[in-house]
């Protein structure tokens, strides 16, 4: 059974991945980092990749349950299974970083290391993770989060964005893939372990409340100490309670706490055999969340086209600007619900179904 909350949170999610990249393409002129817009843009960049990864670590841990419930366990069955979607997502991530590049006024460099990099390796490690208990993956969780501390300047604290796409040679690109890249498997696989026990405690609804409400009661701490210490509470990067580039643990915590918070929301009481939240109303959202890694690929490719016209052209002005940003996100809605009816196979997602069927 389909769950259409899964499907809606899938789609916002790939929109505030959407949003947040168009802004960084087309950023207005005279917005400071300080600036109100500034941090609403900041915020959905915030929320949209952790959102993204759990939900997805949701999907890889929810695959991998059911091969295994079904009995094929063996070697053979694990590589048919897993070599598809590794291959898919490792040749996602080249194509992005070609349609986006920085030779063309794009962000990234050719062997740059992604959010998809970190989906192949949840993938790999799915086998594993659903054998380990809860209390397993509880405790890997809790080492995550403290990982940005063990690592230290290892993961790149003072480091821009160029360093972290750039990479010389295959031992920086596994640095880069792994701790201290743009979305490395330390501490981001804590988003996946998250995806996994949401996913376990599906009919647990009030313990996943529990757990909101304790990360939002230290999400009011991160608050406190910030005023306190005269920090900023939260920036992509520099000195603050909470970054992205590195991701702090206090980042961790916040982010993971309103993904968890959103698919609550989201949820309803589907999960019980009702409605999910809004009913029907929301029902408009559920083309684009089946479509999302195809979505996810095809907005670069408007992006990379943007960035490529727009090297050595002035910002545009505020209005403009938001108005292309807000324009280009809505968009993939009706163009997933059109393609949904016309051609549903023509996609990433209808490849990968060939691709396994073919390795039966």
């Amino acid at each position: 059974m389909r769950l259409s909350h899964i499907d809606r949170i899938r789609a916002i999610a790939v929109l505030c991945m959407v949003e947040v990249h168009t802004a960084a393409i087309i950023p207005p002129k005279g917005v400071s980092v300080g600036d109100p817009a500034a941090f609403v843009a900041a915020a959905f960049g915030g929320m949209a990749a952790p959102l993204f990864v759990m939900i997805s670590g949701w999907g890889i841990y929810m695959s991998a349950s059911r091969r295994m419930r079904s009995g094929l366990t063996g070697a053979g069955d694990w590589a048919s299974w897993m070599v598809p979607r590794v291959a898919l997502l490792a040749s996602c991530q080249i194509l992005v970083n070609l349609l986006l590049n920085a030779d063309r006024g794009g962000r990234f460099e050719v062997n740059t290391p992604g959010v998809l990099t970190l989906l192949a390796i949840a993938t790999i490690l799915a086998p594993v993770l659903i054998r380990l208990g809860m209390k397993i993956r509880i405790g890997l969780i809790l080492v995550l989060i403290s990982s940005p501390l063990i690592l230290g300047d290892a993961s790149g604290l003072d480091w821009t964005w160029w360093d972290r796409v750039a990479s010389d040679g295959i031992s920086e690109w596994v640095s880069r893939l792994l701790w201290n890249g743009t979305y490395p498997a330390v501490p981001w696989m804590f988003y996946i372990l998250l995806g996994t026990l949401v996913y376990d405690l599906s009919d647990s609804q009030t313990t996943r409340e529990r757990i909101i409400v304790i990360g939002l009661i230290s999400t009011a701490v991160t608050f406190l100490i910030s005023e306190r210490e005269g920090v900023s509470w939260a920036l992509t990067e520099g000195d603050a309670i909470l970054t992205f580039f590195p991701a702090s643990p206090s980042f961790l915590v916040v982010s993971g706490t309103f993904a968890l918070l959103a698919h609550r929301i989201m949820e309803g009481s589907e999960s019980s055999g009702g409605k999910p939240w809004r009913g029907d109303s929301l029902s408009f959202l559920e083309p684009l969340g089946r479509i999302t890694l195809t979505v996810y690929v095809l907005h670069f490719a408007v992006l990379g086209v943007v960035a490529y016209a727009m090297q050595g052209e002035p910002r545009l002005e505020l209005f403009p600007a938001f108005a292309v940003t807000i324009g280009h996100t809505l968009i993939w809605i009706p163009l997933a619900k059109a393609h949904q009816e016309f051609i549903p196979e023509i996609s990433l997602e209808g490849l990968l179904r060939k691709m396994n069927q073919s390795s039966r």
